[in-house]
């Protein structure tokens, strides 16, 4: 009788495997982020950087929330020379930013906070605008506020024709996990959704260091492993994956206001 037991109990784990195993492997895999998000740089009009943050900080942040849209993060360029404010938003779909932004423009607060900042001129000479999608590579997309605030790092590679796959691959096989190696956060991978505007070829990532001193070893580090050389070299025996000139970063802090830090 014994032993009937113990079989019974052998058999009920097993079928128990068994059918695990055989779940459907979404039920055991985190969703993909199907948000759309959206990465506007302003350029301030001279002198009128420290405004154009107060406006921000006092009225549009809280603005955007009201309708809808995540505030993932607010940073200026260390290079500040270009009066730059970088910041990304997340929606739902592109059907929803449309909402968001037609309500956020109408809104009588946002109308007068506009106005007043703007009695002696306009607080931005040029905005720009790209629309991401998260890769499915990316680690998941939200607001981490450390303290004290990291040095944050924007990198965008545009590659030769044909081959972003094949520089997603490598990001997704090696390149996190070595700069996770090298004490360098991943913060989230994007690819433009637009056709025509990157969606062929440009890759957009955020990466993050506790100061400048350590995002120099780090570099130092991750480009001296023998792992990174052997990757890179694998990857690219067809020839280089980015074009000449095709790779740029800028250094960025987080605004005080920043739910990103």
């Amino acid at each position: 009788m014994k032993s009937y037991f113990v079989l019974a109990a052998l058999a009920a784990v097993c079928f128990a495997a068994l059918t695990l195993a055989q779940a459907p492997a979404s039920e055991s895999t985190a969703s993909p982020d199907t948000r759309l998000f959206e990465m506007r740089t302003y350029y301030a009009a001279p002198g009128k950087l420290d405004e154009l943050q107060a406006r921000f900080r006092d009225h549009t942040v809280k603005l955007f929330e009201k309708h809808g849209m995540q505030n993932l993060g607010y940073w200026a360029s260390v290079d500040s020379s270009d009066n730059g404010l970088i910041y990304i938003l997340a929606y739902p779909s592109r059907e929803a930013r449309e909402l968001s932004w037609k309500q956020f423009s109408a809104d009588p607060d946002w109308q007068k906070a506009q106005k007043s900042s703007e009695a002696n001129g306009r607080l931005v000479a040029k905005a720009e605008s790209i629309f991401m999608k998260a890769t499915d590579y990316s680690p998941a997309i939200k607001t981490v506020a450390n303290s004290p605030a990291r040095l944050f790092e924007l990198w965008t590679y545009t590659v030769a024709h044909g081959k972003l796959s094949n520089l997603n691959k490598r990001f997704r096989d090696h390149t996190l996990a070595l700069f996770a190696k090298h004490g360098i956060v991943n913060v989230a991978y994007w690819v433009p959704t637009d056709p025509g505007k990157g969606a062929e070829d440009t890759l957009i990532y955020l990466i993050a260091h506790k100061d400048q001193a350590a995002a120099d070893a780090s570099w130092k580090a991750f480009r001296a492993d023998p792992e990174w050389t052997t990757a890179k070299t694998a990857s690219e025996v067809n020839g280089p994956l980015t074009t000449t000139g095709g790779v740029k970063s800028i250094y960025m802090t987080p605004t005080d206001y920043s739910p990103t830090r």
